[in-house]
């Protein structure tokens, strides 16, 4: 049998393209740590709930985002759905940095928040949705390469900006000392409003990019579908795809989407599995350090322009190690790269701890700070959206995914708003142990629970669990 070739160079042009939503989930995510230190002090945010409300609150809109992509993207696709993202993303970035209290900064990420909703829900399953099977982890991995681009990129905006301003802020700045600088008064409304540039880029392309096929064989497209497919691997691949993709799609469920029928006995553990892996993802403690890497790399001593310097150390070790997933994950499996991940974390937060504990901060911190990172980077940072994207049968994939990312941004929204609390009651010691203790009770999930999906059709992964 003649061995298909692929357009790869059609495939990693859209799959760049929708990957962009990545990139600005993660610039729109990480740009208020490097920003939270001026805009506190300019909103006078001295309570430690109003702090982790202006960290946190975007993620109000995560959560609407998510729901919205499960009710919309089976109704009207996940192109169109992934263009309003792209505006979304606009409007926040001009709004947040023109923002002149603290309700009209909250509204305007709480906006952009909508969009990170959107955008991590749907441009894993589109690129899911269009790749062949043999290729879909690397490609799924794209987004997560692009979040992390992001991440760095916002981390690399705030430094830049924040260089600008030669004032040089103590360890432990008054919020009079930091107002009295460039930075406290302009600089951090800068480091949002960079965002428009790449969100416009974003907005404009996806115009360019054709709709996802598998939602169009689902809608009754069949020929479209057929013609996207063919540029995909030719005409053979797309008969064979065509066929596969019917298979699994009931005639009279083609076009209705009922959240209930994730209550059915055999979808229920399909949807909890993605619940699971997805709420992990967040408790486990890491996006605290990019939230908070302020909080955290103070207390070990750095002052704000330090700070700053690390925060851009963190970025790179995450771009590293994102690489290391994309070449590994068709390689090894889901599977394995999760159980070294969660290890890893397990171990390195009981050292992140135990340092905190005998006060041995400054570089120790820092070395183990970045380890964890690493160890997040290949393994729960991209392979659960590898994972989530591959898992739910095609008839509810858009609901079940909405779902599953719903909850993704609960367990964000409770980690991001309870850090300051648990570390201020806890300590640092010994709210690190308890994100290492999550993270042992996600390795024995991810031993005896997960299935692994490496190389199989996502029709073939739907028989496997749901059948």
């Amino acid at each position: 049998m003649e061995k298909t070739r692929y357009n790869m160079a059609f495939m990693w042009l859209i799959c760049l393209v929708a990957a962009m939503g990545g990139l600005l989930f993660g610039y729109d995510w990480v740009v208020v740590g490097g920003a939270k230190v001026f805009y506190e002090a300019y909103f006078n945010l001295e309570s430690e709930s109003l702090q982790g409300w202006g960290a946190s609150s975007a993620l109000v809109g995560c959560l609407l985002g998510a729901i919205l992509s499960g009710a919309l993207s089976d109704r009207f696709g996940r192109k169109r759905l992934l263009i309003c993202a792209g505006l979304l993303f606009s409007v926040s970035a001009v709004g947040t940095a023109m923002a002149w209290t603290f309700f009209w900064y909250t509204f305007f990420r709480i906006l952009g928040g909508v969009g990170i909703g959107l955008a991590s829900n749907l441009s894993p399953m589109y690129i899911a949705e269009i790749s062949p099977a043999k290729l879909r982890g690397r490609f799924v991995s794209i987004n997560q390469l692009t979040i992390v681009i992001g991440v760095l990129l916002a981390q690399i905006v705030n430094w830049l900006i924040s260089l600008y301003d030669p004032a040089e802020l103590p360890l432990n700045p008054t919020f009079e000392q930091i107002l009295a600088t460039w930075n406290g008064k302009i600089g951090w409304r800068w480091m949002f409003a960079a965002e428009a540039i790449p969100a416009l880029a974003f907005f404009g392309l996806m115009f360019f990019v054709p709709e996802s096929p598998r939602w169009l064989i689902k809608n009754g497209k069949n020929a479209l579908a057929e013609s996207i497919l063919s540029r995909v691997g030719g005409a053979e691949h797309a008969r064979a795809e065509m066929m596969n993709i019917q298979q699994t799609l009931a005639a009279e469920e083609i076009s209705r989407v009922n959240f209930r029928d994730l209550l059915e006995p055999r979808l229920i553990k399909v949807a909890l599995i993605g619940i699971t892996l997805a709420v992990y993802q967040q408790w486990c403690g890491i996006n605290v350090i990019f939230y908070y890497a302020e909080e955290i790399f103070q207390a070990a001593g750095y002052n704000v322009k330090g700070i700053m310097f690390n925060i851009i150390i963190t970025g790179i070790v995450n771009l590293f190690f994102t690489f290391v997933a994309i070449g590994t994950v068709d390689k090894f499996g889901r599977k394995i790269l999760m159980l070294i991940g969660s290890a890893g974390l397990a171990g390195t937060y009981g050292l992140l701890g135990l340092s905190f504990h005998m006060e041995k901060t400054g570089f120790l911190v820092v070395f183990l700070t970045v380890t964890a990172i690493a160890f997040y980077a290949f393994s729960l940072a991209p392979i659960v959206w590898v994972l989530l994207s591959e898992i739910f049968p095609n008839r509810i994939r858009g609901a079940a995914m909405s779902i599953a990312v719903f909850s993704l941004w609960i367990g964000c929204f409770t980690l991001s708003y309870s850090f300051p609390t648990l570390n201020r009651s806890l300590g640092s010691a010994k709210t690190f142990w308890l994100y290492g203790l999550i993270c042992a009770a996600g390795f024995t999930f991810v031993l005896l629970v997960l299935p692994e999906t490496k190389g199989k059709s996502l029709e073939d992964i739907e028989r496997e669990l749901v059948d």
